[in-house]
């Protein structure tokens, strides 16, 4: 502990003395500023104890709202319904209430199930866009399904957790029917590394890899 008279030129240094029983910290210096320092140090540290015990201690987490996932799930199934009788513009309404809803989710709850919803929620709305041919708005949201997941990975007890070709395949479209191939051809190529060539996903991701390629092939 350092005492001056003149912060520039003296330095006297003084040993801090803590009591083991009441935690109490003392000095000896008869310099009153120091002092008063210590003792309001000593009425921070009394104060903190008298707290009482809930307050020192963060509650625990709360459960996930079962709820909120309910009313996700039931939004996009609207959506779907919307979609199959042609009305594309409001199932893409009815998605973006369910991507503000998962976007929403209190802070402590799994991250991970906000993204997972998400990720369903983006390739949704991608989708119902696609119908409506409003490509760059779709190509965003296969964008961000695609942050949200991307890749099969495993899950906390080992077990595989499947990837987000889908989006990668509406990418793609949105891409394509935008003429913007050379783009397309990255992004599937990039896809395909991520998700692999397995499975009828796998095979649409080749298929449309290879149709772009056509496309910059003829341009050259």
């Amino acid at each position: 502990m350092g005492s001056t008279d003149d912060a520039l030129e003296t330095y006297t240094h003084l040993p801090l003395h803590v009591d083991p029983q009441t935690k109490q910290v003392s000095v000896l210096s008869s310099d009153k500023a120091l002092q008063d320092a210590i003792a309001n140090i000593n009425k921070l540290h009394t104060a903190f104890k008298a707290l009482e015990t809930p307050n020192n201690i963060p509650p625990p987490a709360l459960p996930v709202n079962p709820k909120r996932s309910g009313q996700i799930q039931k939004l996009r199934e609207s959506a779907v319904a919307s979609a199959r009788k042609g009305q594309h513009q409001d199932a893409v309404r009815v998605l973006s209430v369910g991507i503000d809803m998962a976007a929403g989710r209190p802070g402590w709850e799994p991250f991970g199930l906000a993204k997972e919803e998400l990720a369903m929620m983006y390739l949704s709305r991608a989708g119902a866009l696609c119908d409506l041919q409003s490509w760059p708005e779709a190509f965003k949201d296969a964008e961000c399904s695609v942050e949200c997941k991307r890749g099969p990975g495993q899950g906390p007890n080992g077990e595989k957790v499947p990837g987000n070709p889908k989006a990668y395949i509406v990418g793609g479209r949105c891409l394509m029917e935008m003429g913007r191939w050379q783009d397309a051809v990255e992004w599937l190529e990039r896809a395909i590394e991520i998700e692999g060539k397995d499975g009828d996903d796998g095979r649409e991701l080749t298929r449309r890899l290879t149709e772009a390629k056509k496309h910059t092939d003829a341009k050259v």
